[in-house]
């Protein structure tokens, strides 16, 4: 019998699949070579925290520039995936590149997210419980939230940053990423201590170090 496997960086959105997915058998994160530095690889650690405080085993694969694909295919193929879980919302070539992988690797693909309405997806992620840390952001008004925790203390405040600038609430244009600390999920609070943050060209990047706190 194959396994189930998740798409997930740490962020809401691949939470959210997995959760709607759930149980999944473990978490996938892929390291790109982006021209630019990723929130989520800088801050791999606390990737592998929140899915160590949900209890599930994340699987870590560097691609190889060029081959991506590829090498996504054989992974899937290597480690006998049955279903892929990806939380892909509106953006057409990442759900088509996702089809085209899981058809080459001879797995069903499952985007529970996609077509749902982004501003209810985030809203439905703070009311459950979602505690979010802002760890990059593109958009001028929204890189004053890089560092923050969202919740449902301050979701409004956020929201308006992201109206300032024109941005999806989801940032599913890649306005902006997260680190998802608490969720339905987690059998952990993974708080963070933030060491750091960067101003570049492009965004505002957050770095941190994390560790587990028992839920009250």
């Amino acid at each position: 019998m194959g396994i189930k496997v998740s798409m997930f960086s740490g962020g809401k959105d691949g939470l959210r699949a997995a959760q709607l997915e759930y149980p999944v058998d473990a978490f996938l994160f892929l390291i790109y070579d982006f021209p630019e530095p990723s929130p989520h690889i800088v801050n791999l650690q606390a990737t592998v925290a929140s899915a160590s405080s949900i209890g599930r085993p994340i699987i870590v694969k560097r691609l190889t520039k060029g081959n991506e694909f590829k090498e996504t295919v054989e992974l899937l193929k290597g480690l006998g995936v049955d279903t892929l879980v990806a939380g892909d919302v509106f953006v057409e070539d990442h759900l088509k590149y996702m089809e085209k992988v899981a058809e080459e690797s001879g797995c069903r693909l499952r985007e529970p997210l996609w077509g749902k309405d982004t501003l209810e997806v985030l809203m439905n992620d703070i009311e459950e419980g979602y505690r979010l840390k802002v760890l990059g952001a593109r958009p001028v008004n929204l890189r004053e939230s890089v560092g923050k925790v969202i919740d449902k203390g301050n979701v409004d405040w956020f929201l308006e940053l992201a109206k300032k600038d024109g941005a999806d609430p989801l940032g599913e244009n890649g306005e902006y990423h997260t680190i998802v600390l608490e969720s339905p999920l987690h059998k952990e609070r993974v708080e963070v201590i933030d060491l750091g943050m960067k101003d570049l060209s492009c965004c505002r990047i957050a770095f941190v170090t994390s560790y587990f706190k028992q839920k009250v």
